[in-house]
């Protein structure tokens, strides 16, 4: 798994060794770039070696949830099943890392505490919680958008007596439910799935529910051989396709019709259509779901009905629909029988969205309808998206500004690839670029593939310094914000927008605009001179002594 400790000067250092920073590092090594990866974990991959928690599974179809830089890990690679689940996605990311040699250049159980910038030496200059220091030309943050856990401010958590578990740091050990009271706080996407693996397998089952939320099924099934012979002899088109899909993925592209101008009988028939394949498509059923509330309605009533028509008890059934809330506004769930545990004896639903008594005690929860004891208490409860992992570490740009103090007012970002005021400093799938909105490895690559031509371009051009102008970021941002204000998202409170973190700026972070079109607004960027940003050379001269030669502003 590596050597124990990293040099102590390197062209570019990654932080993250997820999906981002294996293909980020692989992609630098290859253009001949000294670089490598400090992750916190004992492993490669990310969010997928963190949320080991039962039922943990992509929600985006596994063929395409995946690398296509390399044909011949296409064609080697066989995923078994139509979605991914968390043991084999982290097996992928393992193979992928062995396969490119990239281990020794990866120093894992290595926190990031430090990333200051160093304008006299024009350097990134790294701390690690282990005292380790080291410096760099380049530095790429690829801490990914969900990977800071948000602690739920619950009271007495501390004074629980029994197994207390967060999905998202979920122990390596096996765990047994089989005689066990087991609780579980959120009902987001983590929540469905481990509700779905932990019902069959606990003694009981309470599900303590703050804010209901949609869910489409998954429908997922194992890949058939004839399904994955053809995906590999089509893996081209395949990703061309992917390319131009705007959001997760291809299960059903966007239908170009409005549900506003159909019979309600030609509507019914694409939900229903939608509904029977299974998966996140079903947002694409009409192409004015997420912008017009008369046709969001007509898809909140179908999936109304549709949890009435699985659920038996009708007050269950009542709770599990969401009310003031908009489908896709938060993000759209899949599952896989969630809704039909709680037709299970043993399972309950105990709705806290109104509980000012909720509270954690010795022995298991309080309630407004009393108390319940439990023997687990499992919370999934979420991250701080998309600047949580960058606020965890104390990055600090030109005059000592803080990352922090940067973006109090929220995140600002050009192509949410770079920062006003922190010279080389790069962002793969961060605030101001479409991620979490779509098939996170495409965007992922394609992020990769920018940085690394932007700094073969700076080489050739004999500069090695690069950001930003503050005017091309407030307008990128503002773009931003525009782009999501014609959306039902911008309206919906949800962790796109921060509402989930007390004290959060309440700024919508993702692009929305599509994969598609975001990719043209970085092409139109480079084939313009690099619009928007500023180089510059920083290096010694014969004697010595530091020249800085100051390149136009190409904005």
């Amino acid at each position: 798994m590596g050597v124990s400790k990293p040099p102590s000067n390197v062209d570019c250092v990654v932080i993250g060794a997820g999906f981002s920073g294996i293909y980020m590092l692989h992609a630098l090594r290859e253009n001949g770039y000294r670089a490598v990866v400090l992750e916190a974990g004992q492993d490669v991959g990310g969010t997928w070696f963190w949320n080991r928690y039962p039922g943990a599974r992509c929600d985006g179809p596994s063929v395409e949830y995946s690398y296509s830089f390399s044909d011949d890990i296409q064609q080697d690679w066989t995923w078994s099943e139509k979605y991914a689940a968390q043991p084999e996605i982290l097996a992928y990311a393992r193979y992928v890392t062995d396969r490119l040699a990239l281990r020794d250049h990866m120093f894992f159980n290595t926190t990031v505490t430090k990333a200051h910038y160093d304008a006299d030496g024009n350097v990134w200059q790294i701390e690690t919680a282990s005292g380790d220091t080291l410096t760099a030309t380049y530095c790429v943050m690829a801490t990914g958008p969900l990977s800071t856990p948000k602690t739920p401010d619950i009271a007495g958590l501390d004074t629980f007596d029994g197994t207390l578990l967060m999905t998202s740091r979920w122990p390596e050990e096996q765990q047994d439910f089989s005689a066990k009271r087991v609780g579980v706080v959120g009902t987001g996407s983590t929540g469905m799935q481990v509700v779905q693996a932990l019902a069959p397998a606990s003694a009981s089952l309470h599900v303590f529910q703050r804010t209901a939320n949609y869910a489409v099924p998954a429908r997922n099934r194992p890949l058939t051989a004839e399904e994955i012979a053809d995906v590999k002899r089509n893996y081209g088109a395949l990703r061309a396709a992917q390319r131009e899909t705007y959001g997760l993925n291809l299960n059903k592209s966007l239908n170009p019709n409005k549900a506003t101008e159909v019979s309600p009988q030609e509507r019914a028939a694409v939900f229903w259509d939608r509904w029977n394949a299974g998966g996140t498509g079903f947002i694409a059923s009409f192409s004015d779901l997420i912008t017009d509330e008369v046709a969001n309605a007509a898809a909140a009533e179908f999936l109304h009905d549709r949890i009435r028509d699985t659920v038996d008890d009708p007050q269950i059934a009542e709770a599990l629909i969401p009310r003031g809330q908009m489908v896709g506004g938060r993000r759209l769930q899949v599952e896989d029988g969630y809704y039909s545990v709680f037709n299970l004896p043993h399972v309950s639903l105990v709705d806290i969205s109104d509980d000012p008594t909720f509270a954690v005690t010795t022995d298991g929860v309080t309630t407004k309808q009393g108390p319940v004891a439990l023997d687990v208490l499992v919370l999934a409860t979420g991250f701080d998206a998309l600047t949580g992992s960058l606020h965890a570490i104390d990055i600090r740009g030109r005059d000592g500004l803080t990352l922090r103090d940067a973006w109090q007012e929220g995140p600002l970002t050009y192509l949410g690839l770079m920062v006003p005021e922190f010279p080389n400093l790069f962002i793969t799938v961060g605030p101001g670029s479409p991620s979490v909105r779509t098939n996170m490895i495409p965007s992922i690559e394609q992020h990769v593939d920018w940085i690394t031509a932007c700094l073969t371009h700076m080489r050739q051009i004999g500069q090695d310094t690069l950001e930003p102008s503050l005017e091309a970021a407030q307008q990128w941002t503002q773009h931003v914000q525009d782009v999501a204000s014609d959306t039902i998202l911008f309206r919906t409170p949800s962790w796109y927008n921060g509402s989930n973190v007390a004290g959060k700026a309440r700024v919508f972070m993702p692009y929305v605009g599509g994969a598609p079109e975001y990719r043209r607004h970085c092409e139109a960027v480079v084939a313009d001179g690099y619009r928007g940003f500023v180089f510059s050379s920083a290096g010694l001269n014969a004697a010595g002594q530091l020249d800085s030669v100051k390149v136009a502003d190409q904005a």
